[in-house]
Order: structure tokens, then C-alpha cells, then sequence
């Protein structure tokens, strides 16, 4: 308990007769990077607002870095980053001036608020863009510089709220790879998404669903207590065998993957791939390893309400 930087019991929100987060309870580690996966509207953002004081919630306990929330918010907020989805730092400044105008707002001073802007630009290869407008920058160079931002005053916690949404695949993998140097640094990170192969990257990973949470550890242990076995089929009618294949209660989906299809089978059923067979157009199964996509079908949607890891 004493390496928590954050701790949360039944923290909940409710907008009107809407409930955006529904009873989260949340340790996370000095150190760790940890994940929220799930699609918009699941509560993510909201969570993040919570356990950053912006956001007063409607019931629950919570501590960040040993303070309450939201009473010791305005402490916590020199000791926490925060990078929100949507680009916030200013179009009409360049690049120096946006991190000249956060450097003042954490009071930033004198020599060291120039040598922290200058490492900052040389860190996230900005350099070069120091008098550029941020406005007419690209995605990933936007993203470098929130990042730069969210960073300047040497946070102890940072929150990154879907980062990676609007940019390439290699700008996301380098960004993370800068994630990662900061968790070396002793930063901790909690960081939402809903890309799978971001989530497998963190160090421990909480799925939420309606504002629920629906399972919580490392991605290997997620993968490795999946309540379902993992079996790929070929089939020769991949559509009228998929919904076949759906509508059975021991079926907790089936996922086309070109000519094949991934099935998720209920582990009460013996030797899931003969079992497989007996259905129409089936003609060849073979068990594999699950993956984080498979956990998450697992444990969200209709069916699997009550399932939980």
C-alpha cells in the first residue's frame, strides 16, 4: 500500500440519472504504467477527471500521491501532468512559447526554466520547430508537444487521455517508447486507449465497460485467467457459420478473420476443437493462444455481463 500513488474505493460519478462511473475501485503502483482499455463512453475520461481533481465525484473515496480529492486537489496539481485527448495548448503561440507559457504556470524560473524548455525540445525532437506555430503542425509533432508540456514541471503521476488517437502507427510507437523512458525515470502513468496493442504494453491494465470495471491486471495474467479457450476454425461459409456459431450458449463469439473464424468457447465444454466440428461447414479447428482482443470480448458486451476476471 505504501507504493500507491493512487488508491480509489467505490469511486463513482452520475451525470442526471446517468452513471459515468460506477463504483472503480483502483490501486496503482510507483512506477507502473497502467492502462484504462475501452471505447468512448465507457468512463475513461471521466475516471482520469476524478483522479486528477477536476472532477468532483458523486460518492467514493480516493487518494493521489497521499492527498484526498477532491479536498487537497489545488496541492496536487504541481505534482501531476495531465495530456487531454484533444490538442489544448495555444494554435497562435510556437512551439518555445507554448512550453515559455506552461514553465510560468508551474513558476518555472531564471536559468533553469531556459534549460528545461531546451531539454524539453531536444527530448521530444523539437528542436528544430522552436519558433514554429503549433497550430500548423502535424498530429504526431502536436502530440510530441503536449507531451513535452504535460512534463515540463518533472511531474510525479502523469495522465494521458487517449494520446495516441489521432496520429500514424509509428509516431504512436515512438511516442510510447518516450512513455517508457519516463516510467525509467520513476514516473508513474496512467494512460487510456482503446487500441489492444497499446493496452498490452502496460504494466498492468484495467477494461472498463459502462463505466464498470471489468477486469484488472497485467495483460499476461488477463491472458492467462481467460475463461474461455481460443479456438480458429475454417469454415467453408464464414458468415452463415459465424451466426451460427454465435447463437450457441456455449459460444462467446466468433470473430472473422479472412477465410477463418476466432471462436471463444466456454471452458465447460471438453476438447473444445472436436467439439467444434460437429457444426455444419466446419471442416478443420485448432486451439491457440489468446490474446488481449479475446479477453476483452471475454468480459464485455450482452452476453458476458456478469463475467469477470
Amino acid at each position: 500500500m505504501s507504493d500507491a500513488v493512487i488508491n480509489a474505493n467505490g469511486l463513482t460519478k452520475q451525470f442526471g440519472e446517468v452513471t459515468a462511473v460506477n463504483q472503480l475501485d483502483l490501486t496503482i503502483n510507483k512506477g507502473e504504467v497502467y492502462g484504462f482499455l475501452g471505447p468512448n463512453g465507457c468512463g475513461k475520461t471521466t475516471a482520469i477527471r476524478m483522479l486528477t481533481g477536476l472532477l468532483m465525484p458523486s460518492s467514493g473515496d480516493v487518494s493521489v500521491l497521499g492527498l484526498s480529492l477532491p479536498k487537497q486537489a489545488n496541492l496536487l496539481r504541481y505534482k501531476i501532468g495531465y495530456m487531454t485527448q484533444k490538442f489544448s495548448l495555444y494554435d497562435d503561440l510556437t512551439v518555445a512559447e507554448n512550453l515559455a507559457f506552461l514553465a510560468d504556470a508551474y513558476s518555472l524560473k531564471g536559468q533553469y526554466k531556459r534549460s528545461r524548455i531546451d531539454e524539453l525540445l531536444a527530448i521530444y525532437d523539437l528542436a528544430a520547430r522552436a519558433n514554429q506555430l503549433a497550430g500548423s503542425m502535424s498530429g504526431g509533432q502536436k502530440q510530441r508537444l503536449a507531451l513535452a508540456g504535460a512534463t515540463i514541471h518533472k511531474p510525479e503521476l502523469l495522465f494521458l487521455d487517449e494520446p495516441t488517437s489521432a496520429v500514424d502507427p509509428e509516431n504512436r510507437r515512438d511516442f510510447w517508447e518516450k512513455l517508457f523512458d519516463l516510467s525509467e525515470l520513476g514516473t508513474s502513468i496512467l494512460v487510456s486507449t482503446h487500441y489492444m496493442d497499446e493496452a498490452e504494453r502496460c504494466h498492468k491494465l484495467a477494461i472498463l465497460e459502462k463505466g464498470i470495471k471489468r477486469a484488472d491486471d497485467s495483460p499476461e495474467q488477463l491472458m492467462a485467467n481467460l475463461n474461455c479457450q481460443v479456438v480458429e476454425v475454417e469454415v467453408n461459409n464464414s458468415r452463415s457459420t459465424k451466426r451460427s456459431l454465435e447463437s450457441h450458449q456455449h459460444i462467446h463469439s466468433a470473430t472473422q478473420l479472412g477465410a477463418r473464424l476466432r471462436v471463444l468457447v466456454d471452458n465447460s465444454v471438453n476438447d473444445a476443437e472436436t467439439w467444434l466440428l460437429q457444426f455444419d461447414d466446419v471442416v478443420a479447428a485448432k486451439a491457440v493462444r489468446p490474446n488481449l482482443e479475446d479477453v476483452f470480448v471475454s468480459v464485455t458486451g450482452e452476453r458476458n455481463r456478469e463475467q469477470t476476471i
